[in-house]
């Protein structure tokens, strides 16, 4: 008796001690998105077009990922015809992104390889080797085989032929809706570091109080607050509870915070992302069932009192004349103009737009008009108002110069909600004592001949702009309505050199925030900035409202927009001696940039119906 005693304790013990069970067959694969090694965005549920989809497993210098990638691609030749997508997925601590495009490009793998920082993609796959396959039903997001490609490999050795073909036996299966007969095999590959699988215990042990409200405090609340312009308040622990399974997929799917540049290029100012470790306690917390632990409630203790005026009282205040918006319908663009009050020229610093009713505008830009060039009006040339963007702070010694009896004129698109309001937009405007020391300028590029064929993916089209002096460049922004999917703006150097300033891998509508360079670029004399811009007109887009139609140029959000914003200024002498600390770095000036067959001309105007 206790013998028996003593196996089963031992038995209880070494089971305790194991890593936990994988991932089978059967059970579903929550979605996710990951860039790849060339900053392309991929998400799973995209993917439900196709008839299978294939994830194998990579790391860098790894033998018998090296040996079975020529196994793959056949696979892939033969298969990719009948709706199957590959995949690789790198989340290995000792590779980056730079490294993994590195060995891509040394062994010429033209497979997407998304690069998995967190490792809470390979976690919830329970990733053990390289080498291994997964293979996913789109039709219901089951894992239905995991395991090699074939029998061929095995450590220090290899047969000349494989005998059994798990991978192409199992696509075989999903191709034609039949049960996969082997769906599980032990894999051969280099084992995978994934150290917080083991310690899900200490996931438990996460402090609401002192580790994850201070997160959300910092990265949600600003808009999850009551009046923001998030769909609930994160006012107390039971919210974040109730809300948790929710918070993980936004965080895996990165949705939320809404920040969507490839880290990979640039910084900015006001970054809104979540960094990696914050990323990881966050989904671990919630996987270990979200526990309130002990200590107080930051969320119930924080200042809830918000200020009207994020940037304080203003020096101007200008109303929008006020718009009945309907219960329902479409309502075309109204472009209202404000009086200007002022007996004399001010520079502004600042504006920040109110809607009156957050429900139903969508949009606005506010301009005041240029008297001494023929009272010109560029859409915008004071700020806007968007989804996640509403105080615009110009950059230190710049300013807008308002003269007097300079009108002020808005473009308002107003959606209705289903109950009939009136609107009353105001604009703060906050002065300067004195002129600053530049005039901040605006350039716009756009193209009113835009056609996006009928059921298209991916649709490509190109801008650009030729800068004729030295400038510095503080923020870019790319604009599509909801069919847009990708955008880039690169610069190409007088000395042909290029540089890719923003990379906005997955655009999203809803949220269009003013992209501000920091620090601000030079940017020489002879300069072309090009904007790619992509769009998805297809079914797989599930916002998109008829992925069978041709899309062409216009106002609403039914139609489509390519345009691109440039803020910036005319350069100096001491800016012109800064530059060379500039200068585009080696890996910046050497990515490769596509170049799309489908150009349009960058235009110097743009009409007042374009945002």
């Amino acid at each position: 008796m206790k013998l028996l005693i003593y196996v089963l304790a031992l038995t209880s013990l070494l089971l305790s001690s194991l890593p936990a069970l994988a991932l089978e067959p059967g059970e579903r694969v929550d979605n996710f998105q990951l860039l790849d090694q060339n900053g392309e965005s991929h998400e799973l549920y995209y993917l439900s077009d196709m008839a299978a989809v294939v994830v194998m497993v990579h790391g860098n210098g790894c033998p018998i990922v090296r040996n079975v990638l020529p196994t793959l691609k056949e696979i892939q030749t033969k298969y990719e015809p009948q709706d199957v997508a590959f995949l690789l997925l790198n989340a290995n601590l000792q590779d980056d992104r730079d490294s993994i495009h590195q060995e891509a490009s040394e062994f010429l793998i033209d497979f997407p390889i998304m690069v998995d920082e967190t490792q809470l993609i390979a976690e919830s796959l329970d990733v053990v080797r390289t080498a291994e396959v997964f293979v996913v039903d789109p039709k219901t997001w089951k894992l239905v085989y995991r395991g090699p490609v074939d029998d061929r490999l095995a450590y220090g050795a290899q047969k000349p032929k494989a005998s059994k073909h798990y991978l192409a036996d199992a696509l075989d299966a999903v191709i034609t809706d039949e049960p996969v007969k082997v769906a599980q095999v032990e894999a051969m590959g280099c084992l995978v570091n994934l150290p917080e699988q083991d310690r899900r215990t200490v996931h438990a042990q996460i402090s609401y109080s002192e580790q994850v409200a201070p997160i959300l405090i910092d990265r949600c609340v600003t808009c999850h607050r009551k009046g923001g312009i998030g769909p609930w308040a994160m006012a107390r622990y039971e919210m974040v509870q109730g809300f948790a399974p929710m918070i993980r997929e936004v965080i895996r799917t990165k949705r939320m915070p809404p920040w969507h540049p490839d880290p990979h290029y640039g910084k900015f100012v006001d970054q809104r992302g979540i960094a990696n470790d914050d990323a990881k306690i966050l989904v671990h917390w919630i996987e270990a069932g979200a526990p309130r632990g002990n200590g107080p409630d930051p969320l119930e203790a924080l200042d809830t009192e918000w200020g009207e005026w994020t940037l304080g009282t203003p020096d101007l205040i200008v109303e929008v004349p006020a718009f009945d918006v309907p219960a329902t319908g479409v309502v075309d663009y109204m472009y209202p103009v404000a009086e200007n009050p002022l007996d004399h020229d001010v520079w502004v610093r600042a504006i920040e737009i109110l809607p009156g009713d957050r429900a139903v505008v969508h949009h606005v830009l506010a301009s005041v008009e240029e008297p001494d060039r023929g009272r010109r009006r560029i859409p915008g040339n004071l700020g806007g108002y968007s989804p996640g963007k509403n105080a615009v702070p110009y950059p230190d010694n710049t300013g807008v110069l308002v003269r007097k009896g300079a009108n002020f004129w808005f473009q308002m698109h107003y959606t209705p909600s289903g109950k009939a309001v009136t609107d009353v937009t105001r604009i703060g405007l906050y002065f300067y004592d004195a002129p600053p020391k530049h005039a901040l300028d605006m350039e716009v590029i756009y193209d009113t001949s835009l056609a996006i064929p009928a059921n298209v993916k991916a649709y490509h089209e190109q801008l650009d702009h030729v800068f004729e002096q030295d400038i510095m460049l503080y923020s870019l922004l790319p604009h599509a309505h909801l069919r847009g999917r990708a955008a880039r703006f690169t610069a190409h150097y007088p000395d042909g050199s290029q540089e890719i300033l923003l990379s906005v891998p997955k655009y999203d509508f809803n949220w269009q925030p003013l992209y501000a360079l920091d620090p601000p670029k030079f940017i020489p004399a002879g300069t072309r900035v090009v904007l790619d811009m992509v769009w998805d007109n297809s079914a797989q887009n599930p916002a998109n409202p008829d992925p069978g139609k041709m899309v062409f140029w216009g106002d609403q959000t039914w139609e489509e927009m390519n345009v691109g914003w440039f803020r910036y200024r005319l350069a100096d002498d001491e800016d012109r001696r800064d530059a060379p600390a500039q200068a585009p770095s080696e890996q910046s000036a050497q990515s490769d940039t596509r170049e799309y067959t489908s150009a349009a001309t960058g235009l110097s105007e743009m009409p007042a119906n374009a945002h």
